[in-house]
C-alpha cells in the first residue's frame, strides 16, 4: 500500500501513481518471493510505510538497472514518482531480451518436473524393495520402520534442526499411514506400467542381488541393501481392503491447522477494513463539520456587510491629517530605533572582543607555564630518551592548542549566543514601544471623530470581535473533533496491536504445548531408532566372527581350534558389552539433549516473539506519538494562522475607515 494510500484515509483522495508504487513492491515480491514487511503484522506495517523510507531490494545480487527501476517505482513523494510513459523509456524496460527466455524457462520447469518424477519413482521403487525385505514382519515392525523413516527424514533436513520440527514430520507421517499404504500396495502395477523394461529386468535379476548388510560408520545408522521384490497375495489383499478409505496427503492437524490460518486472516482482513471504515467516517465527519462551519460563516458574514451598508460615513478629512502626522512620528521613531540599535550592536560587538582579547592572553600565558612545567619536569626526568621527551613536548603542545581552540571557539558561540539574545530582546522592546505608540495613535485618532465616525468605527469593531470569536470557536470545535477522533482512532489501534499480541502468545502458547506433549513420542522414536542400530551392528559384528572364526579354523591347526575359539568368543563378548555401553549412554545422552533443546528452542522463541511484539508496540506508540504531534503542530499552524488573519483584517479595518475619511475630505 503506498503512502498516500494510507494518507488517503485522512486526506480523502489520491492519483494513479499509487499503481507505480504497486508495480515496485510486485517486482521485490518476484525478486524475492515474499513482499516487504511480509512478517510484520498488517498494522504495524501501515505505521512502517507511513513514517519510514521506502522500500529497496536486500541482495545485492541484481542488476543495476533492475535496482534502479525498483528504486524509480518507489518513491514516497507522489509527484517524483514516475508515470507510466516514463517508466516505458526506462534502461530496464528498453534493454535488449533475449527471444528464447520464455522457452528456457519452460524447459526448465519441464526438467524440474521429470526430475521430481523420477526422484518420487526411485523412492517407490526403494519402498516396496524394504517392503519386499521386511514382509515377513509383524504389524509393529513396519510401525518400526515408519518411526524409522520419520526420523531418518529428520536427519536429511539437518542436525541443527530442533524436536519441533521431527514432531510434525513424524506426526504427519503417522496420520497418514492409510493413504501411504494404498500407494506401496498400487505402486507394483503403477510402476509396472510406467517402465515395464526396468521392472522386468529388475525381477529377473532378483534372485542374483542379495547381498549382506553393511554398516555406515559415518552416520551410525545400518541400512540394509535394497532387494528386489514382486506383488503378492497379501499386498493385493491390503490393496482391495483400503479401496474404501479416503486417501489424501493431508492429515487432520493439517487440515485444521490450515482452517485456523484461513480464519485468522479473515479476522485480521475484517480488523484492517474495519479500521479503514472508521478512517473514512472520521473523514467524513469533519468534511461536514467544516461545510457546517462555513455555511454559518457565510451566513454572519452577509449579515455584518448589510448592517455595514446602512450606516456608511463619509467624513475623512481629519482622519487623514491625523494619519499623515502618525506616519511622520512612526517613520521617525523607526529612524531613531535602526540607529539605537545599530549603537547598541557596536557596544556589544566592542565588548566582546576585548573579551576576547583578554581570553587569548589568558591563553598564551597558561601556555608557557605548562609549557615551562612540562620542560622542568623533562629536565628532571633523565631516564627517558631525549626523543621521546621531544615527542612527548609535541604531542602535550598539540593537546594544548587543541584544547585552547575548543575554548576559543565555546567562547565565540557563546558570544555570538550572547549577541543574538540581547538584540533580539533589544528588538521586542522596541518592537513593544512602537505597538505602544501605534495604540496611542489610534486611540487619538478615535478621540478625535466625531460621533457619527465613533459610531461607525465601534459597529466596525463589533463586527471584527464578533467575526474573531465566531472563527475562535469554530476552531476550537474543529480541532475538538479532530482530537476526538485521533484519540478514538489511537485507541482502536492500541486494541487492535494488544488483541493481535495476545493472539500470537496464545498460539505460541498452543504451538509449545503441542511440542510438549509430541516430545515422548519423538523420544521413543529416536530411541527405537538407535536400539534398530545397535541390532543391526550386532548382526553385523556376528557375521563378522563367524567369517573369522571360519577363517582362523582353516588357518590355524586342528589342535589349537578350541583355545582360538574361546578366544574369539571372549573377544567378541566384551565387543558386545562395549558396544551395548555405548549405545546406552547415547540414548541417555539424546534424551538429555534433546529436552534441553526443546526448552531452549522455546524459551529462544518465546524472547523473540516478546521482542517483535514489543518493537511493533513500540513502533505504534512512536507513530502514534507523531500523529499526535502534528496535530498538535497543525492546531498551532491553525492558531497562528487565525491571529495572523485576525490582525490583518483589524488593520485592513482601520485602513478602510482611513480611506473613508479620506475620501469624504475631497
Amino acid at each position: 500500500m503506498a503512502p498516500e494510500v494510507i494518507l488517503a484515509m485522512d486526506e480523502g483522495q489520491y492519483e494513479g501513481k499509487v499503481d507505480i508504487w504497486s508495480l515496485g513492491i510486485t517486482c521485490i515480491e518476484l525478486a524475492e518471493r515474499k513482499p516487504p514487511l511480509f512478517n510484520m503484522n498488517a498494522m504495524s506495517a501501515l505505521y512502517h510505510i507511513a513514517q519510514n523510507d521506502s522500500p529497496t531490494l536486500q541482495s545485492n545480487d541484481w542488476s543495476d538497472p533492475f535496482r534502479s527501476f525498483v528504486d524509480y517505482c518507489l518513491l514516497k513523494i507522489p509527484q517524483d514518482r514516475p508515470s507510466s510513459g516514463e517508466l516505458l523509456r526506462h534502461d530496464f524496460v528498453r534493454r535488449e531480451r533475449s527471444p528464447r527466455i520464455l522457452i528456457d524457462l519452460i524447459q526448465r520447469t519441464k526438467d524440474a518436473v521429470r526430475e521430481l518424477d523420477n526422484l518420487q519413482y526411485r523412492k517407490m521403487k526403494k519402498i516396496l524393495y524394504q517392503e519386499k525385505v521386511n514382509g515377513p514382519m509383524g504389524e509393529s515392525q513396519e510401525e518400526e520402520e515408519d518411526s524409522e523413516a520419520a526420523s531418518c527424514k529428520m536427519n536429511s533436513l539437518g542436525s541443527n534442526h530442533s524436536i519441533p520440527s521431527t514432531s510434525v514430520s513424524t506426526g504427519s507421517q503417522s496420520s497418514s499411514v492409510n493413504s501411504m499404504q494404498e500407494v506401496l500396495d498400487d505402486s507394483c502395477s503403477d510402476m509396472t506400467m510406467m517402465h515395464p523394461q526396468d521392472y522386468s529386468s529388475t525381477l529377473d535379476s532378483s534372485p542374483h542381488t542379495k547381498k549382506d548388510h553393511q554398516y555406515n560408520w559415518d552416520d551410525g545408522i545400518h541400512r540394509p541393501e535394497p532387494r528386489l521384490a514382486s506383488c503378492d497375495k497379501s499386498s493385493q489383499a491390503q490393496n482391495y481392503k483400503n479401496q474404501g478409505r479416503f486417501a489424501t496427503i493431508k492429515s487432520a492437524s493439517l487440515v485444521t491447522k490450515q482452517i485456523h490460518e484461513h480464519e485468522q486472516e479473515s479476522e485480521l482482513r475484517e480488523q484492517m477494513s474495519g479500521y479503514k471504515r472508521m478512517r473514512r467516517q472520521h473523514q467524513k465527519q469533519l468534511i461536514a463539520l467544516e461545510n457546517k462551519l462555513k455555511a454559518e460563516m457565510d451566513e454572519h458574514r452577509l449579515k455584518l456587510q448589510k448592517e455595514v451598508e446602512t450606516q456608511a460615513n463619509n467624513a475623512y478629512i481629519d482622519l487623514e491629517k491625523l494619519a499623515k502626522r502618525h506616519a511622520v512620528h512612526s517613520e521617525k521613531e523607526m529612524k531613531t530605533a535602526l540607529t539605537d540599535e545599530k549603537k547598541f550592536q557596536q557596544q556589544i560587538v566592542a565588548q566582546q572582543k576585548k573579551e576576547l582579547t583578554t581570553f587569548l592572553d589568558n591563553q598564551k600565558k597558561q601556555y608557557k607555564l605548562c609549557k615551562e612545567k612540562i620542560k622542568e619536569e623533562m629536565n628532571e626526568d633523565h631516564s627517558t630518551p631525549k626523543k621521546e621527551k621531544q615527542e612527548r613536548l609535541s604531542k602535550h603542545k598539540e593537546n594544548m592548542q587543541h584544547s585552547q581552540a575548543e575554548e576559543e571557539a565555546h567562547l565565540l558561540s557563546q558570544q555570538r549566543v550572547f549577541y543574538d539574545r540581547n538584540c533580539r530582546a533589544f528588538k521586542r522592546k522596541v518592537m513593544v514601544k512602537r505597538h505602544d505608540v501605534e495604540q496611542e495613535q489610534i486611540r487619538e485618532e478615535l478621540n478625535k471623530k466625531k460621533t457619527q465616525k465613533e459610531m461607525e468605527h465601534a459597529m466596525l469593531i463589533r463586527h471584527d470581535e464578533s467575526t474573531q470569536e465566531l472563527e475562535h470557536r469554530q476552531l476550537k470545535t474543529l480541532q475538538k473533533l479532530r482530537m476526538d477522533l485521533i484519540r478514538l482512532q489511537h485507541q482502536t489501534e492500541l486494541e487492535n496491536q494488544i488483541e493481535y499480541n495476545n493472539r500470537r502468545e496464545r498460539e505460541l502458547h498452543r504451538k509449545h504445548v503441542l511440542e510438549l506433549r509430541q516430545q515422548p513420542k519423538n523420544l521413543k522414536a529416536l530411541e527405537l531408532q538407535i536400539k534398530k542400530q545397535f541390532q543391526d551392528t550386532c548382526k553385523v559384528q556376528t557375521k563378522q566372527y563367524k567369517a573369522l572364526r571360519h577363517h582362523q579354523m582353516e588357518v590355524t591347526p586342528k589342535a589349537e581350534h578350541k583355545t582360538v575359539l574361546k578366544a574369539l568368543k571372549d573377544e567378541q563378548t566384551r565387543k558386545l558389552a562395549i558396544l551395548a555401553e555405548q549405545y546406552e549412554q547415547s540414548i541417555n545422552e539424546m534424551m538429555a539433549s534433546q529436552a534441553l533443546r526443546l526448552d531452549e528452542a522455546q524459551e529462544a522463541e518465546c524472547q523473540a516473539l516478546r521482542q517483535q511484539l514489543q518493537q511493533e508496540m513500540e513502533l505504534l506508540n512512536a507513530y502514534q506519538s507523531k500523529i499526535k504531534m502534528q496535530t498538535e503542530a497543525q492546531h498551532e499552524r491553525e492558531q497562528q494562522k487565525l491571529e495572523q488573519k485576525v490582525s490583518l483584517r483589524r488593520a485592513h479595518l482601520e485602513q478602510k475607515v482611513w480611506w473613508r475619511k479620506t475620501l469624504k475630505s475631497f
